[in-house]
């Protein structure tokens, strides 16, 4: 059996194709990429906030604790009765 070999309107049809499918690909690889990087960037946040999470349960769980509202008062800027409170005002 013969075969016909391929004009040239076929060689430069099937040339240009791989050319459309090798820059389509190329451009698939960056986006591909880009949204690993996002993937990674939103998988730090979820674990940043699931440890922030954590800590408010922490908190809520120990909410009758003096200590804890020793220590919440103290960010909050209170004293107790008959203690002094020094301010730093140089800054």
């Amino acid at each position: 059996m013969k075969f016909k070999r391929a004009g040239i309107l076929t060689k430069l049809v099937v040339l240009v194709l791989l050319i459309y499918m090798a820059t389509s690909l190329m451009d698939l690889r960056g986006k591909i990429q880009t949204i690993e990087a996002q993937r990674e960037v939103l998988t730090q946040q979820v674990a940043d906030q699931r440890l922030k999470n954590q800590e408010l349960e922490d908190a809520i769980a120990n909410s009758d604790d003096p200590d804890m509202m020793e220590q919440v008062a103290r960010d909050k800027g209170f004293v107790r009765q008959g203690e002094e409170l020094y301010v730093d005002v140089a800054n």
